[in-house]
């Protein structure tokens, strides 16, 4: 498995994880793309900035 195929299958988890979250506690769902994407963004800053 390569790893960009690895990080795409991880990611594609993280969503689906995030979005349960959201749904969990009563986020509007007409502001949950937004909020998935955020996160993700956020997630990809912390990755950064690790190395």
């Amino acid at each position: 498995m390569s790893s960009l195929h690895g990080r795409k299958q991880a990611q594609a988890k993280m969503r689906m994880k995030i979005k349960k979250l959201l749904k969990k506690y009563d986020y509007p769902p007409n502001k949950s793309e937004k909020a998935v994407e955020g996160v993700m963004e956020q997630v990809t800053l912390q990755c950064v900035a690790r190395l």
